[in-house]
């Protein structure tokens, strides 16, 4: 006899676990959704909270400054939507979210880590502190400087929790720190499911119990991870906005551990954590010290490039990486000056391109660069981490701006010297006037090294 009942859909439960979605904005077929809804397979809440404050359920914003109040012609009376979150489809009171209460999907324990490298003794030492915090299911930070093998660090862990059946989450500020690890963790498991989530990123299939993401995309999710990683915890937006903070705590399990890695942590996690679960790793991976970067003025280099002038100095960096062949970033404080600069730099090499935040083809642009297909970028501090180029060379035009941040230039600088076959090279801070930003930077770096060969 056939069977006419109704079976839930194995992609139905893959997409929406863990997941906290709009209704409307299911990729499952409506017929379906209404049919696990109807069978309790859904919690369905409110888009808005109102009482006893405005909240929203998705992103938890809760400041009545960013909600606006609006006249619905779907229920035909005044709503009010959240601006926070508004990007990710609009959350209002009169829309549902829908959270999975189904049966949690089969997660399998046996994941083969491909990589065969070797840790140093300190990478070795961090790896093994980092595991036991997870075995523990406490917190860690891991405080590690630009080119010590960090991403490399968190393999044994990853591998530990996906072998347990956990699902395991690394989030990120940036969405290019996004697409530079999941090639790296693809290749390192390559029998696992790995999403990578960012906006604009493609529809992936099957149930990954490895998540890849930026920190607003977890604006999407609760309870979902019982291992939470945060890549660059002081990157902006994410240092300077509570609700990305409160979505990390929000997407892992109430006993989930958080842990922390960075080149630069705020003063406020190394206070949470330095005498408790730390660990630190002051040197690179090759043995190298960390490249130190250089001080050059630049006098009134706004207006020469606003005129279609390359500054002198400027101008004389360049040619030298075009003659010598060595790839370049150059960093420069606004858009702006981004969009007019590129033409001009065109005029010394056609192939001279330039990416900003906006950029629809930034992920090429800084392929072409990796692969040797283009001379170099022009670029906003968009790229000033999670970026990995053989023998670069660095640039920071107007690093007295106050987009410059002392963390912001040392990870900058940490671009340069990565590779153990170019494990030196050029960083230039050309100026305005020096800051104490830019010392800061500076000494923070030969600190560094100083440490690191002490050991």
């Amino acid at each position: 006899m056939k069977y006419k009942g109704w079976l839930l859909p194995p992609a139905l439960r893959d997409f929406h676990e863990g997941r906290i979605w709009l209704r409307e904005h299911s990729p499952i077929a409506e017929q379906d959704l209404n049919r696990a809804i109807e069978r309790n397979y859904f919690n369905i809440i409110e888009g808005i909270q109102q009482t006893p404050h405005l909240k929203c359920n998705r992103c938890h914003n809760d400041n009545p400054q960013k909600f606006t109040t609006f006249d619905c012609s779907k229920c035909r009376q005044l709503c009010v939507y959240c601006r926070h979150c508004l990007a990710m489809g609009r959350v209002s009171s009169c829309t549902q979210l829908v959270i999975w209460r189904g049966p949690r999907a089969i997660r399998p324990t046996r994941h083969l880590l491909a990589w065969t490298g070797q840790f140093t003794e300190l990478q070795q030492q961090a790896a093994d502190e980092m595991l036991e915090s997870v075995k523990v299911k406490r917190s860690h930070l891991v405080h590690a400087v630009c080119g010590a093998g960090k991403t490399e660090l968190l393999f044994p862990v990853v591998h530990f929790a996906l072998q347990e059946g956990l699902r395991v989450c690394i989030a990120t500020p940036r969405t290019d720190v996004v697409l530079e690890l999941f090639p790296r963790f693809h290749k390192a498991f390559p029998q696992t499911t790995i999403h990578a989530l960012y906006g604009g990123a493609p529809q992936q299939q099957g149930y990954a119990q490895l998540i890849m993401a930026t920190t607003h995309q977890l604006y999407r999710f609760e309870q979902a991870f019982d291992v939470m990683i945060v890549d660059e915890a002081d990157a902006f937006p994410y240092i300077f906005d509570e609700t990305l903070k409160r979505a990390v705590h929000k997407a892992k399990t109430a006993e989930a551990p958080i842990l922390f890695v960075t080149a630069t942590p705020s003063q406020k996690l190394l206070n949470q954590y330095q005498n408790s679960s730390y660990s630190f790793i002051p040197k690179r991976y090759h043995n190298h010290p960390l490249p130190v970067p250089r001080y050059s003025s630049l006098w009134g280099y706004e207006k020469k490039l606003k005129k279609g002038v390359i500054p002198l100095k400027l101008k004389k960096w360049t040619e030298d990486r075009l003659t010598q062949k060595e790839p370049f970033l150059i960093f420069l404080p606004k858009v702006e000056l981004v969009d007019i600069a590129v033409s001009i730099f065109q005029a010394l090499h056609s192939d001279i391109l330039a990416v900003h935040a906006e950029d629809p083809e930034r992920k090429e642009k800084v392929l072409k660069l990796r692969n040797e297909e283009i001379p170099g970028l022009l670029t906003t501090t968009i790229l000033e981490r999670g970026i990995t180029i053989k023998n670069v060379q660095v640039a920071v035009v107007g690093a007295e701006s106050s987009i410059y941040t002392s963390s912001a230039l040392i990870q900058i600088a940490g671009r340069v010297g990565r590779n153990i076959a170019f494990a030196d090279g050029d960083v230039v801070f050309f100026h305005h006037g020096i800051t104490v930003e830019m010392d800061e930077a500076r000494a923070k770096i030969q600190y560094n090294n100083k440490i690191g060969f002490s050991l």
